[in-house]
């Protein structure tokens, strides 16, 4: 399983560089509108997905390189946060 969520990071990493590459050079008329909306909507899913993950990111070495990443590669990131044990939860 941990291939795929390595694979969605890398499709979604791959999907980054065509939005940048189309804000720079623009595909042609009908695509290039598609691409900067895609692009808007996927960044607005990712800021939605910072704000509701921040509880899951407290206690982490680096909480500002985990929001960075969930900012990039989204759900992917998130499902590779190792999840805290019952028993830390209860003594925390």
């Amino acid at each position: 399983m941990a291939w795929l969520w390595g694979l969605g990071k890398g499709l979604t990493v791959l999907f980054w560089w065509v939005v940048l590459l189309n804000l720079f050079t623009p595909a042609t008329y009908p695509f290039n509108l598609l691409i900067n909306i895609t692009g808007a909507a996927l960044m607005l899913l990712h800021l939605l997905e910072v704000f509701l993950f921040r509880a899951s990111l407290r206690g982490r070495s680096h909480p500002w390189f985990d929001r960075l990443q969930i900012l990039l590669v989204g759900i992917f990131h998130v499902r590779s946060i190792p999840t805290r044990s019952v028993q830390e939860s209860n003594n925390a």
